[in-house]
């Protein structure tokens, strides 16, 4: 062989190398998508360019953000540390009728406004933002200046010892007069989810080493064992309503972050033995039509199912057009919802709030993306307006 087909080969070799070492480990999206995206933003393509611009918009935004932790919170949990999770619980107001208050009780839909004193949930909202956007910028630009303040969020909130939140939930969305932490307040950390698929995104950056990942593992690890083994991890579980499937999509994300495919593979029987559970066969969900924001709460529990369909297509476990024996599906409950989310049926349920319907919209962008239904297109077009998170149309969008 002459040294011009030497060089040849080893460039051919070299760009093979380029193209595995460029292929992010994520869970949410295909890594195909953003490849795909990543060659669309080096051609010229218009639409993928104005959606990068927008990206970048929104991460230049986090870059001057205070980075939370834990221990901004003004009260202490029972066990003394704030390094644990803290939270109330959402819907429970004093009770006029006893002097302190307390037992306080519960006005479904009406959020107290007293939980906005304990700042840990604020605080992993702001964690999981600020890392999908700053994760999702350095991956399509490589500008290390992204990279840096993602792992800034990130070690502060789970890894720096100052600061970082212990792996638990014992005290999330705790009842004054009651308890001290419940089940449900699992659903607060939610976007752990999220956070646990953006990481990879960082792969390759000065500012997020091997070190820091394989700590942020670790942390992960001793969380997943919580969510496994405690009390509070063992109720959520049992839930029948968007509180069971939510707490699947962190079982599932954490699970695939940490290699555990076998673990996932098995624990997706329980995803699917909750359809039969949670569905009505023309696709009501009735736990959630029994709230008092029950369009929302409708859409809320199909974004977890599209969330775990999602998380399950990596282990190839199809969730899309999964039917029971008797045809329930998760796009029976999109089928159903569909004309009443769009305002084409009048509701006739509960709705004390104004419905979202960005928020709809995002499960139009994957319906269109996962079934073959002329209703699904139409119903994207005409939701155009509401469009707004980026990180959902670069994710699911054309």
């Amino acid at each position: 062989m002459n040294i011009k087909s030497i060089i040849i080969a080893l460039s051919f070799l070299a760009l093979i190398n380029c193209a595995i070492a460029q292929k992010p480990t994520v869970f949410l999206v295909k890594a195909e998508r953003l490849e795909e995206m990543k060659s669309r933003i080096k051609s010229g393509d218009a639409e993928a360019k104005t959606l990068l611009d927008k990206l970048l918009k929104d991460a230049n935004k986090q870059l001057n953000e205070k980075t939370p932790s834990v221990m901004d919170k003004g009260q202490t949990p029972p066990s003394g540390s704030k390094h644990d999770y803290l939270s109330m619980a959402t819907y429970f107001w004093p009770d006029p009728s006893k002097p302190a208050g307390a037992p306080y009780i519960r006005k479904d839909g009406e959020r107290n406004p007293e939980i906005r004193d304990i700042s840990d949930h604020k605080a992993v909202d702001i964690v999981q933002k600020a890392v999908s956007l700053l994760s999702l910028a350095y991956y399509f630009t490589h500008d290390e200046v992204y990279a840096k303040k993602a792992a800034e969020f990130l070690k502060v909130f789970f890894l720096d010892e100052a600061t970082k939140m212990n792996p638990n939930m014992n005290y999330a969305q705790y009842i004054k007069g009651v308890n001290d932490g419940r089940s449900t307040g699992i659903l607060d950390t939610r976007s752990f989810a999220d956070v646990a698929s953006a990481v990879g995104l960082l792969d390759g950056s000065k500012s997020w080493t091997k070190a820091d990942a394989a700590q942020l593992k670790a942390w992960y690890t001793q969380y997943f064992d919580w969510m496994k083994n405690s009390k509070n991890g063992h109720d959520e579980r049992k839930a029948k309503n968007n509180h069971g499937i939510w707490f699947d999509t962190q079982m599932l994300a954490i699970g695939l972050y940490l290699n555990q495919t076998d673990y996932v593979k098995e624990y997706l029987k329980t995803t699917l033995a909750r359809i039969p559970v949670q569905l009505e066969l023309d696709g009501r969900q009735p736990l959630e039509l029994a709230r008092t924001a029950a369009l929302s709460y409708s859409t809320f529990s199909l974004q977890a199912w599209f969330t775990a369909a999602n998380l399950a297509d990596n282990v190839s476990v199809d969730i899309w057009n999964y039917e029971t024996t008797d045809g329930k599906s998760i796009k029976k409950a999109l089928d159903w919802l569909l004309p009443y989310a769009m305002g084409e049926k009048p509701w006739a349920y509960q709705q004390i709030h104004e419905y979202k319907k960005s928020d709809f919209y995002i499960l139009m962008l994957q319906a269109t993306k996962h079934y073959k239904d002329a209703a699904y297109a139409t119903a994207l077009q005409k939701l155009q307006e509401e469009k707004g998170n980026t990180i959902a149309e670069i994710y699911y969008g054309k």
